[in-house]
């Protein structure tokens, strides 16, 4: 089954903090909000492959393939994703991560699906947070990789909240082979010829 043809065209962009990953919205309460369209001249019908809440950034591919968005979003294809947590996690935490905690979803309580968890020790190549993070004056932080084969809303912040340690920075890194790219700054756009998982 082809998932995109020749015509496709498709986007790998770091989605900036505070930008909602779509291209407007009909609700009167987000007619000030910032929208992708604001990053480049994306041609007509492209769409997000999934999304990224306001106050994470990232990696974000974008299709004009609907067949191409369908098979990601169903495939489980891996996400991952660094988080700053207030505190210094511990193993427990870490090892709770991994085999599943429960969050709330949909107004049910929901126990997520074991997943890759580690602390990440070296320092990291960002760009700059475009929103105020208290620092370590304040207390010690940790970051870590959490890599995901679902996507439930705020999954991530949910699961490090409910092993207490708040998320105070989200960052997807990848999504399947497709990696966010260390010279890349908030805001970027890069097309691809097409994508491939």
């Amino acid at each position: 089954m082809d998932l995109q043809t020749n015509d496709d065209q498709h986007f790998l962009i770091y989605k900036p903090f505070g930008m909602l990953s779509q291209f407007y919205s009909n609700s009167k309460q987000q007619c000030k909000k910032r929208f992708l369209g604001e990053l480049y001249d994306f041609p007509d019908g492209v769409m997000p492959i999934g999304r990224l809440d306001e106050k994470s950034e990232g990696l974000l591919l974008l299709t004009t393939s609907g067949k191409m968005s369908h098979f990601v979003n169903s495939q489980n294809i891996e996400k991952e994703y660094f988080a700053l947590v207030d505190g210094a996690i511990s193993d427990s935490a870490v090892n709770k991560l991994r085999t599943g905690v429960t969050i709330g979803f949909e107004g049910k309580k929901y126990k997520t699906k074991p997943c890759k968890v580690f602390r990440i020790k070296d320092s990291l190549e960002l760009p700059e947070a475009e929103q105020k993070i208290r620092d370590d004056r304040h207390g010690p932080t940790s970051w870590i990789s959490i890599t995901l084969k679902e996507g439930k809303f705020r999954q991530v912040r949910k699961m490090t909240s409910a092993v207490g340690y708040p998320t105070l920075r989200l960052v997807r890194v990848r999504i399947g082979n497709y990696i966010l790219d260390k010279a890349m700054d908030s805001g970027a756009v890069r097309p691809l010829e097409k994508l491939t998982f």
